[in-house]
């Protein structure tokens, strides 16, 4: 992860998308790739143009809608949770432990929506993602630039990249 600035780094500044999957992007030395399947809300030439293409060519992001990626918005926790769940599967991961997640001791866990069930399952399961509290995930939260960069660095230590 770079900083925002040359000497800044904002570990409570939220995380965008576009910034997600430019560091899966960065974690993979950045493959040469076509760009002609991006969003249509993908401007060419920003920093997440490549990253964009390559995350949704291999299938790691779907977008907001089937045109939209929403690249300058926050990222929600589990949001993020199913971008690296969807990265976790593309990388070959054992995503079993989903199956013996225990996330219902969250009081906040029918919050989660339908789409990132088993990605909140994966993450929470595998350790990656830690509750807000002993007891809650809040996962329509925004994530933090500081959280991802931990979820990241334990995804990557439990993988022996």
């Amino acid at each position: 992860m770079n900083g925002i600035s040359e000497n800044e780094f904002a570990p409570n500044n939220n995380l965008t998308r576009a910034m997600l999957v430019t560091v899966l992007y960065r974690i993979e030395g950045e493959p040469d790739i076509s760009t002609d399947n991006l969003f249509d809300d993908v401007e060419s030439g920003t920093y997440y143009e490549k990253a964009t293409a390559w995350a949704q060519t291999n299938e790691i992001v779907k977008g907001f809608s089937r045109n939209m990626f929403a690249p300058e918005v926050n990222i929600t926790r589990e949001q993020m949770a199913a971008i690296i769940y969807r990265y976790a599967k593309y990388k070959g991961y054992d995503t079993n432990v989903a199956e013996n997640s225990d996330v219902l001791s969250f009081v906040d866990y029918n919050e989660v929506s339908e789409y990132a069930v088993d990605s909140m399952k994966y993450a929470i399961g595998s350790g990656l993602v830690n509750g807000k509290s002993e007891n809650t995930i809040n996962p329509r939260d925004c994530a933090t630039r500081a959280e991802t960069a931990a979820i990241l660095q334990r995804l990557i230590e439990s993988n022996n990249e």
